[in-house]
């Protein structure tokens, strides 16, 4: 891979936040997942959470640019699975709901381990939901339509987020698994040799600290063997 490749991907891998999440319950639209999708890569958040009970979650590539392949996406059967996740890293639960407690959105401390949940286009946040949360937050609104499409509202809030966080110093600094980071480092940086590897069923290698491949011999040989393979 390019110095200038390698260097982008590790800025990437620098300002990543795993400790800040979204959690989009039942939303299906896949031109609105995609939205959210490619503004949590923006703001570098590393993973979102999606409740869908029913279908496969799909992703318009065409609106997320190719930030799926940054972003994961992390499916749940039911609400509680999601909580679970989220309570077993200590996240504050967030819920954008219309309620007596709710606060101003920018009201919250995003420096902390947070997870935003954010509700479909039709019906907004579930009762599950809002339910598991442990604060529910609006965008304040003073025309007549009192809603947002659920990737405006998200966009707004991980940008808030975003704001208090690189104001507390907490961007630049990898706090990702450096497992994880070899990974990305390897498919993104090698593409056509993960595919190969993903084929053939070799383990990836190292990526030393110039973004080369650092293998021995024995997996030189196994990636030059010939390719048996069968398309299916």
């Amino acid at each position: 891979m390019s110095p200038e490749r390698f260097a982008r991907i590790n800025e990437m891998l620098d300002n990543r936040q795993p400790d800040l999440t979204l959690c989009l319950d039942k939303v299906h639209k896949t031109n609105n997942i995609a939205a959210v999708i490619r503004t949590a890569d923006a703001v570098g958040i590393h993973q979102i959470h999606a409740v869908w009970p029913d279908i496969e979650m799909r992703v318009s590539g065409n609106t997320a640019s190719g930030s799926q392949q940054w972003v994961k996406t992390i499916k749940h059967n039911h609400m509680a699975e999601a909580e679970q996740a989220f309570r077993a890293q200590d996240m504050q639960i967030l819920a954008t709901n219309f309620s007596e407690n709710a606060v101003d959105f920018r009201e919250i401390d995003y420096t902390r381990p947070t997870a935003i949940i954010l509700g479909n286009e039709r019906d907004g946040v579930s009762a599950e939901g809002i339910e598991a949360a442990d604060q529910h937050i609006i965008i304040p609104m003073i025309g007549m339509v009192q809603s947002l499409n659920v990737s405006v509202a998200s966009a707004l809030i991980m940008y808030e987020a975003q704001r208090q966080r690189q104001a507390a110093g907490m961007y630049g600094t990898r706090k990702l698994d450096e497992d994880y980071c070899q990974i990305k480092l390897f498919e993104q940086g090698h593409p056509i040799y993960a595919k190969a590897c993903r084929r053939k069923n070799i383990p990836y290698p190292r990526v030393d600290e110039l973004g080369q491949i650092a293998a021995d011999e024995q997996w030189w040989e196994k990636m030059r063997a010939p390719d048996f393979h069968s398309p299916v």
